[in-house]
């Protein structure tokens, strides 16, 4: 029982139950003993969590609260607010993990003991990981602070039992930014896992603004690092709540020395004295009260006193302050900071003195503002001896990579790009050119009125289209695409009746165990491709990515069958062999049908019926929600679904060639307008 009262909003309730928010609001209207509201607002009341979980029960529709919801569910209803709680979790996980009999011995009794007892085990715990109170980012919590947690906490450990505390507290705390995400700029996996990769393996890194901690996370397990109990993470950030929970993420994560600090970093510095091996940083962008006023004398502005719209070039030279010689810094930065006047004296004194070492364009979408290609600049500490500065800096685009029809960016595909060039030139000096991707710039070349260090304006364009041979390529594929499309179209519709089945859910298929029904969103520990709902619209091989949870992903499985639910439309397919493993993205169902009681082409294809979406479909004022559970598939015996089953499965065929053939032609007409238009292709 849940000792506190705990509320749980609409949207719990929706997360609960696995449906839509709409369908919570027609159980309260249809439903008269739906448990009335106990807080909140009238537009947004609350619930108590005992009362919903109960009504579910006997509704059917939640056979029973999974922990993980339970635990989550008292964080974000916590007195205090999710903040809070997630730190005194965080603290209880941290005993937990390190001292087990401990927490056995202050948990036996009453909530009151409990919370008396707490606190100076706790602080036995937090000091040797965080250091001296006075200086850490995580306060021991008192008992008074302590006591509405109890029941939470009590709840957390026996989550942490289940999954290991480090999995329970990504588990709290991706919920909890899942749930916030305009109140946090958060740094993509791939994008973190990238940085760590330039950055290379240090023993001591620091993250100026480390936000929720996910660059020190990544350079903590990148390859190569150095063993954990000789690394030292070192963090600071405006907000004092990220300070704290990230350092509590990285002590449940590592071994490591992990100190975080809560300061404003630029004005106040808590590691003036620290000489890292490297600095990982994606600072906040465009900032006018940075402090350009009162720090105008500050010895940090070794390469120029920063203009107060250059916010961005005052983190880069506090990242090489804080560097050792030969020191690596890389830092995310918005790309006007490679062009803007105002900046352009500091960065020729960056490139004279060799500090800046390569700037790297992104694809739109690598993070946020998701619209704009986001540069990575690569720093080294040039040595106070140095006679003079590499002659050369390295220049790389990987805007290619973006990826097609609204899907995530294929992640490995720029590592590879980036670091087969970074890494030859990192070593000596030079690396060959690659047109319309990398090059390397002689220092001299880019010392004019401008130091406009865009990659786009310097690099050489690749070959429109692949060139005169590949848009002829393209056009033979067209071709036989058309020839396959002609002999895949469906023979003429012979009519008949309007047919009566006797017709069945999806719901009852799965509490029957014809199927089974799962929803994707969680993107677990392994890099595995994750298949999108853009995916499915378009037809496309899985393109996404997921954040890294401790929360198993859904792999799907060949036979599965995958449908959209936002946006209204009459999709379902079929997994493939080529698209077994992937990962279940966002806002997708998958089906698993049992192979002895369903075909996976005849279900496939019967909800994709207009009708069927549309009485299955629920409406807000900005999207079509579908409600998989409502679907309805007649009652045929398996040998009959077999036969429209493969009818189903030639459709498939048909309309997948279409795609391509229009693929095809897109690309043989956009590679011929560059073609004509750059001088590559004749017109004749």
């Amino acid at each position: 029982m849940q000792e506190n009262g705990t509320e749980v909003t609409a949207a719990g309730i929706a997360r609960l139950a696995g449906v839509g928010r709409a369908a919570v609001s027609n159980w309260r209207r249809r439903h008269a003993d739906f448990p009335k509201p106990v807080g909140g607002t009238e537009t947004s009341p609350s619930f108590a969590l005992t009362e919903i979980e109960d009504w579910l029960r006997a509704q059917g529709k939640l056979a029973e609260v999974p922990l993980r919801e339970r635990v989550w569910q008292q964080v974000a209803g916590h007195p205090q607010g999710p903040v809070t709680a997630l730190i005194h979790v965080g603290c209880v996980l941290l005993l937990v993990h390190d001292r087990p009999t401990v927490w056995l011995e202050v948990s036996a009794g009453s909530d009151a003991r409990l919370a008396e007892l707490l606190p100076t085990p706790l602080d036995q715990v937090l000091t040797p990981r965080f250091g001296a109170i006075r200086k850490r980012a995580v306060a021991t919590p008192a008992a008074d602070r302590l006591r509405p947690s109890a029941p939470l906490l009590r709840a957390a450990a026996e989550l942490a039992a289940e999954l290991d505390a480090r999995k329970a507290y990504e588990f709290l705390l991706g919920r909890h930014l899942d749930a916030n995400p305009r109140q946090y700029t958060l740094t993509p996996p791939g994008l973190a896992a990238l940085m760590a990769d330039l950055a290379g393996p240090a023993t001591t890194v620091l993250d100026p603004a480390c936000g929720t901690g996910a660059l020190l996370r990544a350079v903590a397990t990148a390859p190569g690092t150095p063993a954990t109990e000789e690394q030292h993470l070192n963090g600071q950030d405006s907000a004092p709540e990220l300070a704290a929970l990230t350092a509590l993420r990285l002590a449940l994560h590592t071994r490591a020395v992990v100190r975080t600090a809560a300061a404003d970093t630029l004005r106040e510095d808590a590691y003036a004295s620290l000489r890292a091996d490297a600095v990982v940083c994606h600072p906040p962008f465009n900032e006018r009260n940075w402090g350009h006023d009162e720090l105008a004398y500050d010895p940090r502005w070794e390469y120029g006193f920063p203009a107060r719209t250059e916010s961005e070039l005052a983190w880069v030279q506090h990242a090489l302050a804080r560097l050792r010689e030969g020191g690596v810094a890389v830092l995310l930065m918005p790309p006007a900071a490679a062009s803007r006047r105002s900046g352009r004296r500091i960065r020729a004194d960056l490139l004279r003195r060799g500090a800046l070492r390569a700037v790297i364009a992104l694809p739109p979408g690598a993070a946020p503002p998701y619209n704009l290609p986001l540069h990575l600049w690569v720093l080294r500490k040039p040595a106070v001896a140095a006679r003079s500065a590499q002659p050369e800096v390295l220049l790389a685009d990987t805007g290619v990579f973006t990826a097609d029809s609204r899907g995530g960016l294929d992640w490995q595909a720029v590592r590879t790009a980036v670091l087969g060039a970074w890494r030859p030139f990192d070593r000596t000096g030079t690396v060959p050119e690659q047109p319309g991707l990398s090059r390397c710039v002689p220092v001299i070349e880019l010392l004019d009125d401008d130091v406009d260090l865009a990659p786009a304006r310097h690099l050489p364009p690749s070959a429109a289209g692949g060139g005169a041979g590949r848009l002829a390529d393209v056009r033979d594929s067209l071709g036989e695409s058309l020839r396959l499309t002609d002999r895949l179209t469906p023979p003429p519709a012979a009519p008949r009746a309007p047919v009566r089945w006797p017709l069945t859910t999806i719901g009852e298929l799965a509490r029957g165990g014809a199927l089974r029904l799962r929803t994707g969103g969680n993107g677990g520990h392994a890099r595995v491709p994750v298949l999108t709902d853009h995916d499915v619209l378009a037809g496309a091989a899985p393109s996404g990515s997921l954040p890294e949870s401790d929360e198993e992903a859904v792999l799907t499985e060949a036979g599965d069958v995958v449908v959209p639910v936002l946006g209204g439309g009459s999709i379902a397919r079929v997994v493939d062999e080529a698209t077994a493993g992937a990962a279940l993205g966002r806002n997708l169902a998958l089906l698993r049908p049992d192979p002895a009681a369903l075909d996976p082409w005849f279900l496939a294809g019967f909800l994709r019926g207009t009708a069927n979406n549309r009485q299955a479909s629920s409406y807000a004022s900005t999207a079509t929600r579908l409600d998989v559970r409502r679907l309805q598939l007649p009652r045929l015996p398996l040998e009959q679904q077999r036969v429209y089953g493969e009818r189903f499965r030639a459709l498939a065929e048909f309309e997948e060639t279409l795609r391509l053939a229009g693929r095809l032609g897109e690309q043989l007409v956009r590679g011929m307008y560059d073609g004509l238009t750059d001088g590559t292709v004749e017109p004749g």
